[in-house]
């Protein structure tokens, strides 16, 4: 009587075969992968183990997690980030990452630590968070950023291999980099820093504004030769902020944009009824000096910063925003003011 299993040499064995094999192939697999996600999550929390909080707003072993407590927690999450009370926002973020093993929510929580200075322990949810996706380009730029703020500018560079790879542009930001290891550099001579700044500027003229201020510092000599009358605009609070010892007035009175600023700010004396004629390129400026030559003389000027990519504006001069973190987006716009006694002490 013949068997019930068919023989080696039946086409029906072979199909069992091939079914038996692709079976124990996907239980490998599927074992595989439930053993890799219980590693990983073990991984995850031993990591998130190095950034509890004392001051935690929740505890995951008091309150029992429900997937409707998500979208709550983080609008909550969110408050808390945006009045400056960054512990409490971490310590959410922690406790729904113990829950839900989010990449986004490991992004935000490095996010926050950026905002709230606490460098150290960005960098590390960055790497984690590359480690396994290696090709998150606004992690990498983050890295960069957190690396460009603990002033390890040689690392910042590194990051921008993989992003260039990932078909980034990084012409500016690389510039950017350079500028500011250029310019923290104490032992470089004075010569050989100008003209490695004036080289950066001609390969970025997007960076003026930086490369003035950086000039000015180094030598007022040096500023006011490099200084480019057609862009008074963008160093207008610069200029109004100098010294008057700093002051050249050859070269001030060589253009007629430099004497109606030193004229609306009060160093040249007497307002040339001509000069009232002359368009300065700048509306306030061309306001102090008509002013000045009716006789009111209280006139001042201030200045807040609006960043270009973000529409946010601050009171003070940045490189880097603040609020997102863009390079060199600063938009100066000025106000006629009252005058108080101005303090020419910028530089």
């Amino acid at each position: 009587m013949d068997t019930f299993l068919p023989g080696y040499d039946s086409p029906l064995f072979n199909v069992l075969l091939t079914i038996m094999v692709l079976l124990a192939v996907v239980l490998v697999t599927y074992g595989w992968s439930r053993y890799m996600q219980q590693r990983r999550k073990s991984q995850l929390m031993e990591f998130l183990e190095r950034f509890d909080s004392n001051q935690c707003v929740l505890e995951g072993s008091d309150i029992p997690f429900d997937e409707s407590m998500s979208k709550p927690l983080l609008l909550l999450a969110k408050a808390f980030e945006t009045s400056g009370e960054y512990h409490k926002s971490i310590s959410i973020y922690l406790y729904l990452i113990r829950q839900d093993e989010s990449d986004d929510l490991l992004e935000q929580l490095g996010k926050i630590y950026l905002r709230a200075g606490l460098l150290d322990r960005a960098e590390s949810i960055s790497l984690q968070i590359l480690s396994r996706q290696p090709r998150n380009i606004p992690v990498l730029y983050q890295l960069g950023a957190i690396y460009e703020l603990m002033q390890e500018y040689d690392k910042a560079i590194e990051t921008l291999g993989p992003l260039e790879a990932l078909g980034e542009e990084t012409g500016m930001l690389k510039a950017f980099w350079e500028f500011e290891r250029l310019q923290r550099d104490e032992t470089l001579p004075t010569a050989e820093k100008t003209a490695a700044l004036l080289e950066i500027h001609r390969t970025q003229p997007q960076l003026y504004r930086l490369t003035i201020a950086a000039l000015f510092h180094l030598s007022d000599k040096i500023g006011w030769q490099h200084l480019q009358k057609e862009r008074l605009r963008e160093s207008l609070d610069l200029l109004w902020y100098l010294p008057p010892s700093q002051l050249d007035f050859d070269i001030i009175h060589s253009d007629n944009g430099l004497t109606k600023i030193y004229t609306a700010r009060r160093d040249i004396d007497v307002v040339d009824a001509a000069l009232l004629k002359q368009s300065s390129g700048i509306a306030s400026i061309d306001i102090l000096v008509a002013a000045r030559y009716a006789g009111e003389s209280r006139g001042d000027l201030s200045f807040s910063y609006l960043c270009k990519a973000c529409k946010q504006s601050f009171p003070f001069a940045f490189k880097r925003c603040p609020h997102c973190l863009a390079i060199n987006s600063a938009q100066l716009e000025e106000q006629i003011a009252k005058d108080e006694e101005t303090d020419h002490t910028l530089f």
